[in-house]
């Protein structure tokens, strides 16, 4: 027979792309996103709901709320670092996470505020431009423009001077061990002091001046919504609980760790796995939920074994979401055409070591 008379293969139904059909019915065919890669409001709300604390991890977050520590979270990417601090700001109600991502050239006053010395230049310079042409406007606006329309409290700062008693505010600073190798020794005098200096305030006259916090809306008002600050100093009524997520990239001072609780977060084992896929894809409102103890069940043990012995007697670095992403398109395997081989390649791209 001649290969050129076989009949061409169909593609496989779950393709997106490269499948058959036009790119609209094959679009019409994208199930909704995981629940981890939904970015609505409501999920964004909800993200701390579906994290499963053990009670080691509960005893260093309170341990932390008690004594007004900063809590160092240390484990390998991936163990839920960042999911935890939502989760508490989820079970507490303590509204919506602060969060200070740190890179290698973050700075300290990145942190606390930021001042827009450049608007405020521009600004003046148009101003006085308009009163030397004589403009009605700009007869009643020969003031100084108020500096406080060019600050703006960072996270840091926000957390200081938002947080009260009995309701402080969550930050997460996300990768701390990234960080320059003074920032840490740097965030001593904050924590243990509870205040700091904004010094483009400090020679005004006695009077406060509003300042918005760094998650105040866009079209939040200055003098509604702005925090009071005299003088250039802000100083907390409370200490907010402040998390700093590390991956163990590197070690920090005896200093700065004295002055923080810390927590090793350990790798989920078989029994948290199996909770954590059953909390983000089997929820009260999966259509898929009674699957779980019937025909689902099989393929997913199968999974859940497979990625610990990966992690564990091959000591290959994987993180839990890894195994959600195979569960996921597990439950999208309608297709009798995505045999085993393709789907044992499929996983091989999915369950890719994070060391590598």
């Amino acid at each position: 027979m001649n290969p050129d008379d076989e009949q061409p293969k169909e593609n496989p139904k779950w393709w997106i792309f490269g499948g058959d059909g036009t790119a609209e019915q094959r679009l019409q065919r994208l199930p909704d996103a995981p629940p981890w890669r939904s970015f609505d409001e409501q999920t964004r709300a909800e993200r701390g709901k579906r994290f499963i604390p053990r009670p080691e991890e509960i005893d260093l977050v309170n341990a932390a709320l008690y004594l007004r520590r900063p809590l160092l979270i240390t484990g390998k990417p991936g163990v839920g670092k960042t999911s935890l601090t939502y989760a508490v700001a989820e079970d507490l109600g303590l509204g919506e996470v602060l969060r200070w991502s740190i890179t290698t050239g973050t700075t300290l006053r990145e942190g606390l505020y930021h001042y827009d010395a450049i608007a405020r230049l521009q600004d003046t310079s148009l101003r006085q431009a308009e009163t030397h042409r004589g403009e009605a406007e700009a007869t009643s606006s020969r003031d100084a423009l108020p500096i406080g329309r060019y600050l703006r409290l960072g996270p840091l700062g926000t957390a200081f001077a938002t947080s009260r008693n009995k309701r402080p505010r969550v930050l997460l600073v996300d990768e701390i061990d990234k960080s320059d190798i003074d920032l840490p020794n740097n965030l001593l005098h904050i924590f243990e002091e509870g205040e700091f200096t904004i010094p483009e305030l400090e020679r005004l006259p006695d009077y406060e001046v509003p300042i918005l916090p760094s998650d105040a809306p866009e079209n939040a008002s200055l003098e509604q919504q702005g925090i009071p600050v005299r003088r250039g100093k802000v100083r907390c009524e409370a200490f907010p609980l402040v998390v700093m997520t590390s991956n163990a990239e590197r070690e920090f001072p005896p200093a700065f760790m004295r002055r923080c609780l810390k927590l090793d977060m350990a790798p989920p084992d078989e029994k948290a796995l199996k909770d954590i896929v059953k909390a983000h894809l089997f929820g009260p409102q999966s259509p898929d939920r009674e699957r779980l103890d019937g025909d689902l069940k099989t393929p997913i043990d199968k999974l859940i074994g497979d990625f610990l012995q990966r992690r564990d007697d091959r000591a290959q670095e994987l993180a839990a979401d890894q195994l959600l992403n195979a569960v996921y398109m597990v439950l999208r395997d309608a297709d009798p055409s995505l045999r085993y081989g393709n789907r044992e390649a499929l996983r091989e791209a999915l369950w890719h070591p994070l060391s590598d």
